[in-house]
């Protein structure tokens, strides 16, 4: 006959394997062992196929996906995460200026922000997002916190300060990928900027522009558009032709700079019958004051702007635009960062533009 304390082992060893004896019995939930039993292999063998491993045949992995399929099997996330060590988070820092807030930043990074999150589900990685502007409160020590694997850093390049402190992380050797860094990194990402200024160029002498000027920063200006302008001018040089540069107003609002530097150039007497502005948001500002001195669009001046924000589709007329892969961009920005993490080395290959012709410059 049991013992009592034998008894009260017994019955709480029971309760442990239900789920609690007086209460609704919960399910028991599928390991990679109850895999195994099913196909009659290793457990091992089980984990390297769910896990991707190249040593697992292409035959094999599919057979374990089905069985795991069949028996309603799920990851154990919290569990790989203490296997790994890794929190399979990504953190994005965006960066506006200290005098703008987070609704006033360009709305090509929140489009380029929904791409990198995509991209990251789609590879088993959370993100979190923090919009910061103002230095001494930057933060980016994600990694020593354990809040994330690896950190992408995208917004204005304005924000000379904030630049600094990211680039500074990467120095010392934190995962960290840039969008469009100011500075020379070979961890930064960028659109195919001088090609996209060819592109401009070529499609306004296709349309019979003659003298075309450029809106937008040269020189010291961000290096992205320094690129727009080189590529911009190289396509111009061939056809016999040399760019006429708008004079750039002080300020932090583009659609107002963009305005301005029309009023510029034709308070200065200077003819022009095309325009290539640096981004989309300083030719709607073009595009505003064109249209507020009754100049013609296209027919006297046609413009073509670059970025491809959804606001060029309300532009009137609507913005002929140099478009960035923001897709592959956001795929891009993720897969250097992982690489970054594993101590690889990321796609150096600048993310691919095209035009997008519309009305303000198709005659």
């Amino acid at each position: 006959m049991w013992k009592a304390a034998e008894i009260a082992v017994l019955f709480s060893t029971e309760c442990l394997f239900y789920g609690g004896c007086m209460g609704k019995q919960r399910a028991r939930r599928t390991t990679a062992y109850d895999i195994a039993y099913k196909l009659g292999i290793a457990q091992s063998t089980v984990s390297r196929a769910l896990n991707g491993n190249s040593n697992v045949s292409p035959a094999m992995r599919q057979r374990v996906l089905l069985a795991a399929k069949e028996l309603n099997y799920s990851i154990n996330q919290a569990a790989a995460r203490l296997r790994t060590q890794s929190t399979k988070t990504l953190a994005l820092v965006v960066l506006h200026r200290p005098d703008e807030g987070p609704t006033a930043i360009n709305p090509f990074y929140f489009s380029l922000l929904g791409c990198v999150a995509a991209s990251a589900a789609a590879r088993g990685y959370g993100l979190l997002v923090s919009f910061q502007d103002i230095g001494g409160q930057l933060y980016g020590s994600y990694e020593d916190s354990s809040q994330a694997d690896g950190l992408i850093v995208i917004g204005s390049s304005q924000n000379v300060d904030a630049w600094q402190h990211f680039k500074g992380l990467a120095d010392e050797g934190y995962s960290v990928v840039f969008w469009g860094s100011p500075y020379e990194t070979e961890t930064a990402v960028r659109a195919d900027n001088h090609a996209g200024g060819a592109l401009a160029a070529r499609h306004l002498l296709d349309q019979g522009c003659e003298r075309i000027a450029f809106i937008g920063p040269t020189g010291d200006g961000p290096q992205q558009f320094t690129a727009r302008y080189a590529g911009f001018a190289d396509e111009l040089s061939k056809a016999g032709r040399a760019p006429i540069l708008a004079e750039m107003p002080d300020g932090a609002d583009k659609e107002i700079q963009g305005a301005e530097a029309v009023a510029r150039l034709i308070g200065s007497g200077i003819s022009f019958d095309g325009i290539f502005a640096a981004t989309d948001l300083f030719a709607i500002g073009a595009l505003q004051k064109l249209q507020e001195l009754n100049i013609d669009v296209p027919g006297n001046v046609a413009v073509v702007g670059f970025d491809g924000i959804r606001a060029g589709l309300y532009a009137y007329p609507t913005l002929t635009t140099i478009e960035q892969d923001l897709v592959k961009a956001g795929e891009q920005l993720v897969d250097n960062v992982i690489a970054a993490i594993q101590d690889r080395k990321g796609d150096g290959q600048p993310v691919p533009v095209h035009l997008q012709i519309r009305g303000s410059s198709r005659r």
